[in-house]
């Protein structure tokens, strides 16, 4: 039973390894293409919007995006684009409110 239990600790280790590297991987292409928001690639401007969607709310990443919702031809990268739109406009209108009251 010794030697299933060091197989099993080996297999699990293996498993886990790929994983994490595949999760590195994922995540070095999601760094690289972030800022390909109007690529050709649907992989790039996903991974733009990943990168959009940790942004704070701005005018230029509001106007980005609404460019980018109208411009988009696959539904579910506009959606996405469209919610992370409603996000950020929502945020900032919270933040002009609050520095209306701090004035």
């Amino acid at each position: 039973m010794d030697k299933r239990a060091k197989r099993l600790g080996l297999l699990l280790l293996g498993t886990a390894a790929v994983g994490a590297l595949g999760a590195l991987i994922i995540q070095d292409q999601m760094r690289r293409h972030r800022r390909d928001l109007f690529s050709s690639n649907a992989f790039r401007r996903l991974a733009a919007l990943g990168h959009m969607a940790g942004e704070p709310a701005s005018v230029d990443a509001i106007m980005l995006l609404r460019d980018f919702a109208s411009w988009e031809p696959r539904r579910m990268l506009r959606s996405r684009a469209t919610a992370i739109l409603s996000r950020m406009e929502e945020d900032f209108r919270r933040g002009a409110r609050t520095e209306e009251r701090h004035s």
